[in-house]
């Protein structure tokens, strides 16, 4: 199982990033299942896992990351690490989206916005599709 990192919710004064990570939730839960390992599921902190050993990019895992959110002070960080594997992924991303990505896998998420909740479910799909055709079910 992945490591227990410390964490509180940082949404405090901030309930718009309350409502946007439960829509989000709500958009991720449905891929938990089977292999993908819900594997935090407590306020402000949400995380799905691959469950099985893998070999990425000439390493071995005993598990892998496959998307998860914290709130932050001001945003949600989603992280999707299907993007960070292979970075041909990245390009099934629609560009309203990858105008929210700040670092490698992470996107900084600040308002409910219906459009780029698509986008979110679209990615996931997306990542699900390309896990599946390296063998990970």
């Amino acid at each position: 199982m992945p490591k227990e990192i410390k964490y509180s919710d940082k949404s405090k004064g901030q309930p718009g990033l309350i409502i946007l990570f439960n829509e989000i939730k709500e958009i991720m839960s449905p891929f938990a299942g089977g292999n993908y390992i819900l594997s935090a599921d407590r306020p402000g902190h949400y995380e799905i896992y691959y469950g099985k050993e893998v070999e990425v990019l000439g390493k071995r895992y005993p598990e892998l990351l496959f998307a998860s959110m914290l709130i932050q002070k001001g945003y949600i960080g989603f992280y999707f690490f299907p993007i960070y594997i292979d970075e041909a992924q990245k390009k099934k991303l629609a560009p309203e989206l990858l105008r929210c990505l700040k670092g490698k896998t992470c996107f900084h998420l600040k308002k409910n916005d219906p459009q780029l909740l698509a986008q979110i479910n679209q990615a996931l799909r997306s990542g699900i599709d390309y896990y599946s055709s390296r063998g990970w079910r």
